[in-house]
């Protein structure tokens, strides 16, 4: 089967349109399982531009930059709670700007920092 960084090389370029030459990774996270089943291994890249991205709507709705401090500062880590199929659903969020980053992108992004400062 395919390893983490094929699958991730793959996915971004079929995403968000951007090619692998742009990718510099770095390593493998520990797997995370999302709510809904899935277990995604996120890799760590350094990506170089210029680049132009090429949406894929039907798997992204948007893309954005946020800074790594503010991603990496716990004091931006909200744990929040929803109901989701009958269950109450917990999970991190961390508003930038005008946009919401939450549920498996927040929880990777948590990981990330608990790895790395805790």
């Amino acid at each position: 089967g395919e390893d983490a960084l094929a699958a991730a090389l793959r996915e971004a370029e079929e995403e968000i349109g951007l090619h692998s030459r742009h990718i510099e990774p770095f390593a493998a996270l520990d797997p995370y399982l999302s709510g809904s089943g899935y277990r995604i291994t996120p890799v760590v890249a350094e990506i170089h531009p210029p680049f132009d991205l090429a949406i894929n709507h039907e798997e992204v709705a948007a893309t954005f930059e946020a800074p790594f401090a503010f991603v990496m500062d716990p004091a931006n880590h909200q744990r929040q709670s929803r109901e989701w199929k009958g269950a109450i659903r917990h999970f991190y969020a961390m508003p930038w700007q005008s946009h919401y980053i939450w549920g498996v992108t927040a929880g990777i992004l948590r990981n990330m920092y608990e790895r790395l400062y805790t």
